[in-house]
């Protein structure tokens, strides 16, 4: 398997941070250079050192970096849009700067050509027992009379062929009853709300915090001819943002969160304010590591378990608001 290194510039301060949200949405190996552990070990060192290498004495004076490998495959190309979509976020919250400039360098694939080379790893993909979701691209004659989902993800997460996002589906596909009104937080590419028109809601609402998500979401519905008026779309941060979470408004029958596990602990409350009384709620985007902790934290928000789908390390919790 070929595997592209992305570099991560930030400083000593947030490294234990960052390392934390990158475990979050599935990076779970690192390699840290920083100069600030070099001059640690110099001064803490045991025994006579008479030479020490060129490249490791060049390490006093680096630019603190995480460097991370993602497979060249299409999990690697969703890993991808999330770490991006991530450090926009933590760098638009740096108020300190305690994550310094927070860029990606990546080796092994020119950032010019990255944007079109996941196109290689999305073909049409059956999930569940209804949906058939493929690329605007491909032809597909062979449908066996499921509903097809036209998704160009672009630069924004959400094509099925991640875990994340097919369990949410699934889950989706058994919860959603005709006429449902459907509310999507951390919509990405749409593919989640637009499924969920597809299959019957009466309406959505999607928001991201990222406009050119938005843009995504709105590209895609009207590529799977979903009007304006049943689809409406926001850029917004619901936590922070109160006058976003007032026009939003209330009444969901069903709530979908593909995120990562410290959001949707933040977004507790909010869930079980915008849904009606037993609501659905269907979150995802969580390491199996932190299910636990995830689960419990909305449950003390007022919801009780349904069902659990779990998937190469990531989960999906169906919920009821009580």
């Amino acid at each position: 398997m070929n595997w592209t290194e992305v570099n991560i510039y930030t400083e000593t301060e947030g490294i234990d941070i960052l390392c934390a949200s990158l475990m979050d949405i599935g990076i779970k190996g690192f390699v840290i250079k920083d100069s600030n552990d070099f001059k640690e070990f110099l001064e803490n060192k045991n025994g006579k050192w008479d030479y020490i290498d060129d490249d490791l004495m060049n390490l006093s004076n680096c630019e603190t970096c995480l460097t991370v490998y993602l497979p060249d495959n299409s999990q690697g190309m969703e890993m991808m849009i999330s770490l991006k979509t991530l450090l926009k976020q933590i760098k638009s919250n740096d108020k300190n700067n305690i994550f310094g400039r927070l860029e990606l360098e990546l080796l092994q694939v020119k950032e010019e050509d990255w944007a079109n080379n996941w196109k290689q790893y999305f073909k049409p993909l059956k999930v569940g027992k209804k949906l058939l979701v493929k690329p605007s691209w491909e032809e597909c004659s062979n449908t066996d009379g499921r509903v097809i989902l036209d998704i160009d993800p672009a630069s924004s997460f959400g094509t099925g062929q991640h875990n994340t996002t097919k369990l949410c589906l699934e889950l989706l596909e058994e919860s959603l009853n005709s006429g449902d009104r459907v509310l999507d937080l951390g919509c990405g590419s749409g593919i989640l709300s637009i499924g969920a028109m597809l299959l019957g809601a009466s309406e959505v609402t999607a928001v991201d915090i990222e406009q050119n998500a938005v843009e995504t979401a709105i590209e895609n519905a009207a590529k799977n001819n979903i009007t304006k008026d049943k689809y409406m779309v926001y850029c917004g941060d619901v936590i922070s943002n109160k006058e976003l979470c007032e026009k939003i408004g209330g009444g969901y029958d069903l709530i979908t969160a593909n995120i990562v596990a410290d959001v949707l602990i933040s977004m507790k409350d909010i869930f079980h304010q915008k849904l009606k009384n037993n609501g659905i709620l269907i979150i995802s985007g969580i390491i199996t590591e932190r299910k636990d902790e995830v689960v419990n934290a909305v449950v003390h928000a007022g919801f009780e378990v349904i069902d659990t789908a779990e998937g190469e390390g990531w989960a999906a919790v169906k919920l009821k608001a009580i």
